[in-house]
């Protein structure tokens, strides 16, 4: 038996209603991972399971400099107190192989003068390595010994004030001092420049004296699969940018705008609007150079994840010309305004370059609506302020206008009265 035919056509009925509609994209979720770089410029990574702790002990200089500021202090007054309690120990034993220490003994030249106990050969040590020298205690030629341990403890002690002076010049003159006053902008901006979707973040210097050679370079660092299944939990890319294309280094007298355009070859080229908010990308900005006054090279880092990367902004002009001198306001560093931006990827505006047509033209569209309303607003509020300006005269000079009202003087039996 044949199945009775609807009386509703197919094409009008559910499946075929909902095959022509259209669907929307379907993004995952963001997952909220661990950024690889912090926006002070810091790395967000922890050392475990360091087998081959010894390897540290082969460079101490380098060890001593990277630790804080308290353990290097306690480590140098441990190493002073150390030295001055072994050289004291040294001096007692010289005084005691002598029989310096033996009071009965007398008209005999001491090794030490006046090196009578263990509190007297301490006190001695310090003077020796410190070269203070008060004059109460002081060596003789009687023994060759004392003369030994007075060379060995002034090598020591320069020694150790040499690795002291220059482990504190190399903590207070470290690279990331000079890098606190290169800032960069909160936020990255996705922009149309020259025809082609750009990103962009702006770079500054707060300091008069300039970065030698300056240098940025920008990474993708994100989470990657192979073919072969191989997982890469940091994958960093790198994006070209026009600066380098142009030349070597950046003259970074003023605030600069670090653009990379977005074409076939960048990690960003396949990513729109939508689906960018909802990956798991990070962008590295490395800014690098050497410091003028010292010298010594530095580094700036800073990273923008998905949600600091605005889609559709422009950074505003900072850099303005004010009596025959330029002048920068870093109040506005990174303030952006919204441009007409399409919303699709690199990839689909290079297929149809109408969109970015249509885009401006839309954008173009409501600019002149907004000035249309803005002109017809500010008509009516004139016409309104004319009608009640000419109201207010009206009523003046119907005011002046008025009839008054005579008064006549009758004679009556009683006297006057007053007519109108």
């Amino acid at each position: 038996m044949l199945a009775r035919k609807s009386i509703i056509p197919e094409e009008f009925g559910l499946p075929g209603l909902a095959s022509r509609m259209p669907r929307k994209p379907v993004f995952r979720d963001r997952v909220n991972k661990a950024r690889f770089i912090a926006k002070n410029g810091s790395c967000n990574l922890a050392h475990k399971n360091i087998r081959e702790q010894g390897r540290f002990l082969q460079d101490v200089f380098t060890t001593l400099v990277d630790l804080k500021w308290r353990f290097t202090l306690v480590i140098f007054t441990t190493t002073f107190v150390s030295s001055w309690l072994l050289f004291a120990m040294t001096w007692w034993l010289v005084a005691f192989g002598h029989g310096d220490l033996n009071q009965d003994r007398e008209n005999r030249t001491e090794c030490v003068t006046n090196v009578k106990s263990f509190s007297s050969a301490f006190l001695f040590s310090i003077e020796v390595q410190v070269t203070i020298g008060f004059g109460g205690r002081m060596i003789t030629e009687e023994c060759g010994t004392a003369i030994a341990v007075l060379i060995v403890q002034n090598i020591v002690g320069l020694i150790i004030n040499a690795i002291m002076l220059g482990c504190i010049f190399m903590k207070t003159a470290q690279s990331n001092r000079r890098a606190e006053t290169l800032i960069f902008s909160r936020h990255a901006v996705i922009a149309v420049r020259n025809n082609r979707l750009c990103f962009m973040t702006r770079i500054g210097d707060l300091r008069k004296s300039m970065i030698i050679g300056a240098a940025v370079r920008l990474q993708v660092v994100k989470k990657t699969t192979t073919p072969e299944g191989e997982v890469i939990p940091i994958h960093q890319i790198d994006l070209q940018t026009e600066s380098a294309l142009a030349s070597n280094s950046l003259f970074l007298l003023a605030p600069l705008i670090i653009c990379h355009t977005i074409d076939k070859n960048s990690p960003l080229y396949d990513l729109s609007a939508m689906e960018l908010q909802c990956s798991d990308l990070e962008v590295i900005v490395i800014l690098e150079g050497v410091v003028e006054t010292t010298g010594i090279t530095t580094q700036a880092r800073t990273s923008y994840i998905s949600d600091e990367i605005q889609w559709g902004h422009r950074f505003v002009p900072i850099v303005n010309e004010e009596e025959g001198v330029y002048s920068v306001d870093y109040s506005k560093f990174g303030n952006t305004v919204k441009v007409a931006t399409p919303r699709c990827s690199a990839r689909e505006l290079d297929e149809k370059p109408s969109i970015l047509i249509q885009t401006l033209q839309k954008s173009e569209l409501s600019h002149q609506n907004s000035l249309r309303k803005r002109n017809s607003m500010r008509r009516n509020n004139s016409m309104r302020q004319g009608a009640a300006g000419s109201g207010n005269v009206r009523r003046n000079n119907t005011a002046s206008l008025a009839i008054p009202k005579v008064q006549f003087l009758t004679p009556t039996d009683g006297g006057a009265s007053l007519v109108t």
